[in-house]
């Protein structure tokens, strides 16, 4: 029986480490805090709630209010497993 050739080791790509230039974190939707901030094409809008989930924690809700019109609130849906990018204080 023929021997196998020997296994070649894996190789490490030496990638340079990306600096923290992007202000914006990427967060589960529960690990939203009060203060955070998210931008979208109405605006910028800042998170005045905690986070609460609703269909057995698929969903997740979060009151979020507008930066430059406080009166002007909203709550927000997201998919439990989905990112939402934010800016922390």
């Amino acid at each position: 029986m023929p021997k196998r050739p020997a296994k070649k080791p894996d190789k490490q790509l030496d990638l340079p480490a990306a600096p923290h230039l992007h202000p914006s974190t990427r967060v589960l939707p529960m690990q939203l805090q009060v203060g955070d901030r998210m931008t979208d094409s109405s605006g910028e809008w800042e998170v005045v709630g905690r986070p609460h989930s609703t269909a057995g924690g698929k969903n997740t809700h979060v009151r979020v209010q507008r930066v430059n019109q406080p009166g002007v609130t909203e709550v927000r849906l997201w998919g439990s497993y989905e990112k939402v990018s934010v800016k922390r204080a």
